[in-house]
């Protein structure tokens, strides 16, 4: 299987094929692919989904993906990779970790309401003019349109949920997944009493529903989450694991490193250095 580079930290391009030019390859790079117009397939890891035009697609490093089209098709790609990602404004990085979080549930286009595929067709189509026209500034905005497809990526990501969740939950349970990802970094907001308390559940039945509609324990989901958030820390920025601990909650780097042993079996500094 083929392996694909870019050269640089962020790149956009229009591509227009009757034919998907790469198959059976894998990246070591994100990329959106939003389809202008067409019709056909996209396989990834083995999986096949539909695409129609105003379709946003997210393939993440070692995805194996190809395309297969019906008659010509035309997308505009972008593509950017961890050198990026820590550039990424550190303010809004839970923009960009929401992407990367839920990356491996996607199935399909990100998009999931209306308002938000007429919204990203305007970017896409602000941003396909601004790279056809290389005019001045035109780095300052290629950044500027692809950071909006970011959040707006983003906020239909939050969307998605565990994959053990019951495909007819009731709405309490998606309050208290919301909840928990809202929270993330407040510990003391987590507890079981606190929850328990919010949601109008009893302490003892809390954790039995959340498994019964999630399919894993409301302690594993909080603890993966969280896990998941600061491994990102740990790839995708420089800030310290003092400023780690401190930020989801832990009261030093020593109950952060415990917590992230437990999990990964070595500490902050060695994962950050095995990378």
């Amino acid at each position: 299987m083929g392996q694909e580079n870019i050269y640089q930290s962020l790149e956009v391009y229009h591509e227009q094929v009757a034919v998907c030019p790469l198959r059976d390859r894998q990246f070591n790079f994100f990329e959106f692919v939003y389809v202008l117009s067409g019709t056909g397939s996209q396989l990834v890891n083995g999986n096949k989904v539909l695409f129609e035009p105003g379709d946003l697609f997210l393939i993440t490093p070692n995805d194996a993906h190809s395309y297969d089209l019906q008659g010509e098709s035309s997308f505009l790609v972008i593509r950017f990779d961890k050198g990026y990602i820590k550039e990424y404004q550190w303010k809004s990085i839970d923009h960009m970790e929401c992407l990367l979080f839920y990356a491996s549930h996607l199935s399909g286009s990100i998009l999931q309401n209306e308002a938000d595929r007429l919204l990203i067709q305007s970017l896409m189509q602000s941003l396909l003019q601004t790279i056809q026209q290389q005019d001045l500034y035109l780095e300052d905005l290629k950044r500027h349109f692809v950071n909006a497809i970011i959040v707006i990526a983003a906020r239909n990501l939050i969307k998605t949920k565990p994959r053990g969740l019951k495909p007819n939950g009731d709405k309490k349970i998606l309050e208290i997944i919301d909840y928990v990802q809202e929270n993330i970094h407040n510990p003391q907001k987590l507890k079981v009493s606190v929850m328990a308390k919010k949601f109008g559940i009893s302490e003892t039945y809390l954790g039995t529903y959340f498994r019964n509609q999630c399919g894993e324990t409301l302690q594993d989901y909080i603890s993966a989450y969280r896990i998941r958030l600061i491994e990102h820390r740990l790839k995708f920025s420089d800030v310290r694991i003092r400023e780690i601990a401190e930020e989801f909650g832990f009261s030093d780097e020593s109950h952060i490193n415990k917590f992230f042993k437990t999990h990964r079996g070595m500490s902050l500094r060695a994962y950050r250095l095995s990378l």
